[in-house]
């Protein structure tokens, strides 16, 4: 059996921020490049935000944004205050629009578009602080196992919203979260907008999989790495933001990885990353052994917890390889994990060696990929796990 997953857990705290770049986590360099474009009024038409999960993409986009937008912006941020920031922070300003990934709902039975979403999106977006990942954003629309995607309807409603003049600032500005999940004719319908974009427009696409994207997108944007955030900041935002015990804003951003909705995940509720430890050291334990009738009903089971926290799960595994790599290498000390899961790390590292490391990483990783395609769980767990058996013997 497959342990319970427990609730999806809130980000909720009584910090509310403004959308300006104080209120941004680290990222001090990529700030300060920001703002200098537009001091310089050097500002690219098309900006590709890349970088990892909880890094800040969507935050930096929206304090670059309504830093654009402010008439009385200052040398470091917006000025918070002026009409223009008051509704950018609430994200109805005129002249912001937003393509982000959708998918049926009971709300919505066919044809879904951002349009369609942006009651939903405001509200968790806001609630989120910005940090915001697609896997709580599919479960807060409730799209049960569907993937989302961003459509040529998106596109095209996109493409009629710029072509007006804009309402109250000098540029109208498009910020398209996560999108490399466009599909291919919508992402050709954007790429003609990118290249012959209306006057004063700015395009800030958010983006975590630069390999997905199509080339001929990724060719005509400016590039901006946002890189994972700094241990000292994911501290520091841990102790004033969820008043957090300085001891355990370290071990939490220590094991976040840099990404801060992984650290509040860990400081607020243990319970989520629990069950990933649990439920991958219970399927390595059925590997060693090759006890192949339970892996199979371990897969069958694994598809009651929906992708979203499947391709999780797969993340969680290639963790625990990577920290085996230290353990190998006698660099224990620098592994930041709970006592139990260390334990286990530690027992697991001496089965991962260079026989089978890369084979192992990219039978994860290839896993990742098909559920993120639509596969079948049940049948991709039971390949990974019979491939996983031959590995784990492998001198």
């Amino acid at each position: 059996m497959v342990p319970t997953l427990p609730p999806n857990i809130s980000m909720n705290t009584a910090w509310r921020p403004d959308m300006q770049f104080k209120d941004v986590i680290g990222q001090s360099a990529v700030k300060q490049r920001l703002i200098q474009s537009v001091r310089e009024n050097h500002v690219s038409h098309a900006q590709l935000f890349l970088g990892p999960a909880g890094s800040g993409k969507l935050p930096l986009a929206l304090a670059y944004a309504q830093y654009i937008l402010c008439p009385n912006r200052t040398e470091t941020d917006s000025c918070g205050v002026c009409p223009t920031c008051q509704k950018m922070q609430k994200l109805v300003h005129p002249d912001l629009h937003f393509v982000v990934p959708t998918a049926t709902t009971k709300k919505i039975k066919s044809n879904p578009e951002s349009d369609l979403f942006m009651e939903e999106w405001r509200e968790y977006v806001i609630e989120n602080k910005g940090y915001v990942d697609t896997s709580s954003w599919y479960t807060f629309l409730d799209v049960e196992n569907k993937q989302g995607y961003m459509s040529v309807r998106d596109a095209a409603s996109l493409l009629r919203k710029l072509s007006m003049k804009s309402y109250e600032g000098e540029y109208k500005i498009a910020i398209i979260w996560m999108a490399e999940k466009m599909r291919v004719d919508t992402a050709n319908k954007l790429l003609k907008l990118l290249e012959e974009p209306p006057e004063k427009t700015v395009f800030l696409l958010i983006a975590e999989d630069g390999e997905e994207l199509l080339a001929t997108i990724k060719s005509r944007t400016a590039l901006v790495k946002i890189p994972a955030i700094e241990t000292n900041a994911l501290e520091k935002a841990l102790v004033e933001r969820l008043s957090c015990q300085p001891n355990q804003a370290h071990d939490a951003a220590m094991i976040s990885e840099g990404n801060w909705i992984t650290a509040c995940h860990s400081v607020q509720d243990s319970e989520e990353h629990k069950y990933f430890f649990t439920t991958f050291q219970q399927w390595m334990r059925l590997c060693f052994r090759a006890a192949y009738s339970e892996l199979i009903d371990f897969s069958n089971n694994i598809k009651t917890i929906g992708r979203e926290k499947q391709k999780e799960l797969l993340e969680y595994g290639l963790r625990i390889v990577r920290n085996s790599l230290l353990f190998n290498n006698n660099l224990a000390e620098i592994v930041m994990l709970p006592n139990d899961e260390k334990v286990f790390n530690s027992k697991f590292a001496p089965f991962v060696n260079p026989a089978n490391l890369a084979q192992i990483a990219e039978l994860l990783e290839e896993a990742m990929r098909q559920i993120e395609r639509n596969g079948y769980a049940p049948l991709i767990f039971t390949d990974v796990s019979f491939k996983m058996v031959g590995l784990l013997k492998k001198k």
